[in-house]
């Protein structure tokens, strides 16, 4: 039983770390605001096809909370992959895995500025070594650009993805009871409504790009995987283990993220890269051991 938590987990880590691969692979094939809208469209497609007898049992409960579970879409999954695929546009998948890794973090100090949650001192040196990291990797290891506070276009937007991942997951204390089926099945309603806007303002703009069949396919990629098969797993995992062990595994998706883009885009591992997901896994690991 535990080993198979262990596979379980270990996948989600790796849908996740693809999901910047496959955001990168999607350039010049298919626009991002338009891909966020076709992700969510297939996964709430599929979803549907077999969630709707459990959404009939929730009816009342999904009523009741139908506003918080679309912000939880909008935020969490809408505003959040749009950010992603548009930082992608203007830097690495390499640069997006690391800086993914400052979730955990962002977390970490919501949750210590709004709810007074106790901190440890290995927690605030874990914050700063982290928070270290992510600089290193947004400045491109360059201390000019570092104090002079110059970001890439693409992970200033991966940064701002950050905190509304963050945002979304601090504000998962406040979710209502409900079954995962109907819980994710109506986030990915909220998602995929939410995120139609964005793909008619692109097509506004006249800079919609019409996905051709890389398109197709690293849409459906990210809706089968990094949306659907990592969320079902993530759940299930947590289930047999608990939440405190499970939430490890999301160490790991920098790792996967990074080896990917190396392995399958070819990109440049620089030695600042390195640097910085060590600094990010060695803080978030610290901050793990010193929990009070």
């Amino acid at each position: 039983m535990i080993i198979r938590a262990y596979l379980f987990l270990v996948i989600t880590a790796l849908s996740w770390g693809d999901n910047a691969v496959a955001g990168k692979m999607a350039v010049g094939h298919i626009s991002p605001m338009l891909l966020t809208s076709l992700r969510w469209a297939i996964a709430l497609t599929i979803l549907i096809s077999f969630t709707l007898p459990q959404l009939r049992r929730d009816r009342e409960v999904i009523r009741a909370n139908l506003p918080l579970l679309m912000a939880y879409g909008a935020i969490g999954f809408t505003f959040f992959n749009n950010l992603l695929y548009s930082a992608l546009q203007y830097t690495t998948a390499i640069n997006v895995a690391i800086e993914q890794a400052g979730m955990p973090m962002v977390i970490f100090l919501a949750n210590f500025i709004l709810f007074r949650i106790k901190v440890t001192s290995a927690q605030i040196v874990g914050f700063l070594l982290t928070l270290s990291g992510v600089a290193i990797t947004a400045s491109g290891g360059s201390l000019d650009r570092l104090i002079g506070l110059e970001l890439n276009r693409g992970d200033a937007l991966m940064l701002l993805a950050v905190l509304c991942y963050g945002g979304y997951t601090v504000a998962l204390r406040y979710k209502p009871q409900l079954h995962w089926q109907s819980m994710i099945t109506v986030m990915a309603a909220s998602a995929f409504l939410t995120s139609l806007p964005f793909s008619a303002f692109e097509v506004a703009r006249e800079t919609v790009i019409w996905p051709d069949t890389t398109g197709w396919l690293v849409a459906a990629f990210t809706a089968i995987f990094p949306a659907l098969v990592a969320q079902v797993l993530f759940i299930k995992g947590n289930e047999i283990i608990g939440s405190n062990r499970a939430g490890i595994f999301i160490n790991l998706v920098p790792i996967f993220g990074t080896l990917l883009s190396v392995m399958i885009l070819g990109e440049m591992l620089h030695l600042y890269h390195v640097v910085a997901l060590g600094l990010v896994l060695g803080g978030i690991w610290l901050s793990e051991r010193g929990k009070g």
